[in-house]
């Protein structure tokens, strides 16, 4: 619990002080800059924190769920969460056909966990189980709030550097002698979102491995989930998925891996060196070598 409250707390002064650093850069200096960047780092983090699941099923597509309407699906979330002691979170479902799954919310008694169509219609139940018992797992160990925020943080970051990339073409101000340095506000448009993501990245890679781990002690075994996520990494390959970056993140595996590393090569080599999970491969290692 303290180690992740630790990463929350390192994760939103960075993000947070990025967007007042990157507003004090774009104002010159100009303490009125820095307090509109201090608002908007509190209103996207308080906002990220009351609205995170709504914002992630929007961006998803997805539809809340009842017992009714999905009952398998639904009666297997609800084995899962009372074996691993937690409230029953909102069940949601995506229509996407990529297999695939996140969990958000901001605590265990405001949680929702999601799955993509592909997900419960591409494979068998055990693998589904896993799927969700390391998305509950997330919920434990209140990765999701962490999730949540950063996605949030980094929206913005992406706005103000598509701000700042505007006035850097068009300029602003009476003269040049008021004007941000072009060279300077390019520089921050292109910059401000890699760092943002090497924020984000930080902290993810680690939280895969522990919900990972997590489900592999909740199910007795690490091999449904080593499955898995090898039948995920096939299938997205053939099924791409387009969300928004911010939210890539929160989900079992990188939606965007295969958009991003389609070309092969170096574009392949780039796209893991930022991603903000860790290899397939490392963690089916990681699960098949588990001995509960």
């Amino acid at each position: 619990m303290f180690k992740n409250t630790l990463k929350t707390t390192v994760l939103l002064a960075g993000l947070g002080g990025l967007i007042v650093g990157v507003s004090a850069l774009l104002g010159r200096g100009n303490p009125t800059f820095m307090i509109v960047g201090l608002v908007l780092a509190l209103l996207v983090v308080g906002g990220s924190y009351w609205f995170s699941d709504k914002l992630a099923l929007k961006s998803a597509g997805a539809q809340i769920v009842t017992e009714a309407e999905a009952p398998e699906f639904y009666r297997m979330i609800a084995g899962l969460a009372q074996r691993a002691n937690l409230p029953m979170p909102t069940v949601a479902i995506s229509p996407a056909d990529q297999p695939n799954a996140f969990a958000t919310g901001r605590n265990p008694k405001n949680a929702v966990v999601c799955a993509t169509q592909g997900l419960l219609q591409s494979m068998p139940a055990d693998e589904v189980e896993a799927v969700m018992a390391h998305e509950l797992m997330h919920v434990k160990h209140r990765d999701i709030l962490i999730g949540s925020v950063a996605a949030a943080v980094a929206t913005a970051i992406s706005f103000m550097a598509n701000m700042a990339m505007f006035a850097g073409m068009f300029g602003g101000g009476r003269d040049n002698e008021e004007r941000a340095n072009p060279i300077a506000v390019m520089a921050v448009a292109m910059l401000a979102p890699i760092a943002a993501g090497l924020i984000q990245m930080a902290v993810s890679r680690s939280r895969e491995f522990d919900a990972d781990r997590g489900a592999a002690e909740l199910l007795g075994t690490g091999r449904p989930l080593a499955n898995a996520l090898q039948r995920i990494e096939g299938l997205a390959k053939q099924r791409p998925m387009a969300v928004a970056p911010a939210q890539a993140q929160a989900y079992i595996h990188n939606p965007l891996n295969e958009l991003r590393s389609g070309r092969g090569g170096q574009a392949a080599q780039m796209a893991r060196l930022f991603s903000t999970h860790p290899s397939t491969d490392d963690r089916i290692a990681r699960l098949l070598a588990y001995r509960g």
